[in-house]
């Protein structure tokens, strides 16, 4: 088998190995929940509805996205060293490597798929907009598309757990993404009382932009998470990776200030190391433009771009550093 079997084996097993862990439809379901109960929750603000709740929902699903990013690369990757099935993988001809990278693929791999659901019930939520008055019609084609594409991937999940033995989880989140597409396409093509309309009426590319940039910095989560967790247990591990969340959304806070203020009022010491630290630590408000999305600022695709480099350069460093970890772990 050559090198790019393997990681694309290894990739595949940790995907459907973290796709099935029941905390990743719990923190889904729960977070949709969520999501969907910003919008009457959002109805309290007199004038910035929309705006608060875009920025309820949008936390939402980050921070869920960060909490799975810590828990399921801590299950793929520690919890195998610990019960030793990783020796099984390592005593056959498969470099340590290999095994770093393909977790990260396969975790990273079902966490777009969790954000993914999140996402598309955002956009059916957003869609459907806040009632700012008792007068505001339902959409009734978000309800009744978005509604439809749950029960159905309820209904498939069970058929096929029940018949077929498969993971309930791993069918409804696999299967709830597409249906939920489909519920979106859909109710973009009628307004509220399913009249026909344009299909980029109603459709704001802006959200999901913000939305690509959130799943970015859960990739950099996600990437520290698996380095960490060649060496630390799960406690750990979910500790340093929010422990890096928090750092990252404070950075410019906590580095920013002193390198802005320059070496001769802050002090050589304090500049340089305040530098060092804010190029070492992952700034997450690069990925945070939820301000932009509310003020109608339009995203630049160089934007995208830069941040996307920005994005692997980090989980490319986090990664380099969990492979020179795990090259001397015991697994036996």
């Amino acid at each position: 088998m050559g090198l790019l079997e393997q990681l694309l084996a290894i990739a595949r097993n940790t995907f459907l190995e973290s796709i099935r862990q029941p905390v990743a439809l719990v923190v889904t379901v729960i977070a949709g929940l969520l999501v969907v109960m910003a919008n009457p929750f959002s109805a309290y603000t007199m004038m910035d509805d929309d705006r608060m709740f875009l920025d309820m929902s949008l936390s939402t699903v980050f921070l869920s996205g960060a909490l799975l990013a810590a828990m399921l690369a801590t299950n793929v990757v520690s919890r195998e060293i610990e019960n030793r099935t990783a020796l099984t993988v390592i005593s056959k001809p498969v470099a340590r490597a290999s095994v770093v990278l393909g977790k990260y693929l396969g975790a990273a791999a079902a966490l777009l798929a969790c954000m993914l659901a999140l996402m598309l019930v955002l956009a059916l939520v957003e869609l459907h907009g806040v009632q700012q008055t008792v007068r505001t019609p339902y959409h009734l084609p978000v309800i009744a598309f978005g509604s439809a594409a749950v029960i159905l991937a309820f209904g498939v999940a069970t058929w096929c757990n029940y018949f077929y033995a498969s993971s309930f989880a791993a069918v409804f989140i696999m299967s709830v993404s597409p249906l939920l597409l489909v519920a979106y396409v859909l109710a973009l093509l009628f307004d509220t009382g399913f009249a026909p309309q344009s299909i980029a009426k109603d459709f704001r590319p802006e959200v999901w932009k913000a939305g690509l940039l959130m799943a970015l910095g859960v990739a950099v989560l996600c990437a520290v998470a698996v380095a960490v967790s060649t060496r630390l247990g799960q406690v750990l591990t979910v500790t340093v990776t929010v422990g890096t969340l928090l750092v990252g959304l404070l950075s410019d806070w906590f580095f920013g200030r002193t390198v802005a203020a320059g070496a001769e009022k802050a002090g050589e010491a304090a500049y340089w190391a305040s530098k060092t630290a804010w190029g070492i630590v992952p700034n997450f408000q690069v990925f945070w433009v939820t301000d932009a999305v509310n003020q109608g600022v339009a995203i630049p695709a160089n934007y995208l771009a830069l941040t996307a480099l920005y994005a692997t350069c980090f989980v490319a460093a986090a990664l380099a550093l969990g492979v020179a970890l795990f090259q001397r772990r015991e697994v036996g």
